[in-house]
């Protein structure tokens, strides 16, 4: 059974940069696709990015693409999030996933398909 500890969330001004990270263990990380999500507040859980474990797939939520990158370290079974000039819309609790029984070019944006979950790390951004 995996578990993800996220960390890197921190207050920040409106085009400054941030970059998050997720620690899994347990498990197999190399074979787990991963994913990035956030929820801001009263608002649905929303998908940001996500990146197979064979490196060969990556998808970015629209609101996000070409500002944040989403990568792997898999000797370090770490997943970061690059997030460049950053919004106050961008303000929610971020947590990363973990889909376990993915197939090697699967990166998928529904959350249904994570199997493990963080407990998320808040990102403030301010106008």
């Amino acid at each position: 059974q995996a578990q993800l500890v996220e960390s890197g969330g921190a207050l920040v001004q409106a085009g400054d940069s941030l970059r998050l990270s997720c620690v899994a263990s347990g498990g197999t990380f190399s074979r787990y696709a991963m994913g990035w999500f956030r929820q801001a507040p009263g608002k649905e859980r929303e998908f940001v990015a996500a990146l197979s474990w064979s490196g060969g797939s990556t998808y970015y939520a629209d609101s996000v693409k070409g500002r944040f990158t989403i990568s792997r370290d898999t000797a370090k079974k770490t997943v970061y999030l690059q997030m460049n000039s950053l919004k106050p819309e961008d303000t929610a609790v971020y947590y990363c996933a973990a889909d376990i029984a993915a197939p090697a070019n699967r990166a998928t944006t529904s959350s249904a398909l994570y199997d493990f979950w963080g407990q998320g790390t808040q990102v403030t951004v301010s106008s």
